[in-house]
């Protein structure tokens, strides 16, 4: 399948041949629910947590006696029924990683780029090569390939320093890394810039 290639102006410069086995695939929407589902649950941190009674300050020594005053006995003051106790049965930190098989992450991720594809919602540039680190100029370059209204997702083989600098306060800008993008970052955009050194990552990464 071929496909147009800009450059940094938005004219039409040439057009390259992508792979139909990465770029032209099915649109699966259970594999890419249960990856966007992983990659969600992975990013959990679970460092919540709560003191059980052992856990809490106090409470080694017998409040009252055991008989004679008409109360409920009690062992300590760090019970659960008592105010400052520990809690019961209460979150403990713990880890939320949940594995995917490669097969299906690749297959997410070749599911939703294809459909963007087909939905003329990826560009393909030349080069992404910004000169300078000024914002301004940032910005006169998403307007010329006409993209300065959408949320943006740029897919690069490497965090060049101009390019970031450049990016870091624009807002709906995001750059990723084209050999480890997540599904999520690829729904998650209006619009996918790449060049033609990102398109042969993806091809080499995703075949």
């Amino acid at each position: 399948m071929k496909i147009e290639v800009h450059n940094n102006s938005g004219k039409v410069v040439d057009s390259i041949d992508i792979d139909n086995n990465v770029f032209d695939v099915e649109l699966n929407p259970s594999v890419i629910r249960q990856a966007v589902l992983a990659e969600l649950t992975n990013l959990r941190q679970g460092t919540h947590s709560t003191k059980n009674r052992s856990a809490v300050r106090g409470g080694g020594k017998k409040p009252f006696k055991q008989k004679g005053r008409g109360v409920a006995r009690a062992g300590t003051i760090r019970s659960p029924l008592w105010k400052g106790g520990g809690v019961v049965f209460g979150p403990e930190p713990h880890g939320y990683s949940h594995k995917m098989p490669k097969k299906m992450s690749k297959l997410a991720r070749k599911s939703v780029i294809s459909k963007r594809i087909k939905d003329g919602e990826v560009v393909i540039l030349d080069t992404i090569d910004i000169e300078s680190k000024k914002t301004s100029n940032f910005i006169s370059f998403l307007k010329d390939i006409k993209v300065n209204q959408k949320k943006t997702l740029i897919l690069v083989d490497s965090f060049q320093e101009n390019l970031v600098l450049a990016s870091r306060n624009i807002r709906n800008v995001f750059i990723e890394n084209a050999r480890s993008v997540s599904v999520y970052d690829l729904l998650d955009s209006e619009i996918i810039l790449i060049d033609k050194v990102g398109v042969k990552i993806l091809s080499e990464v995703l075949a």
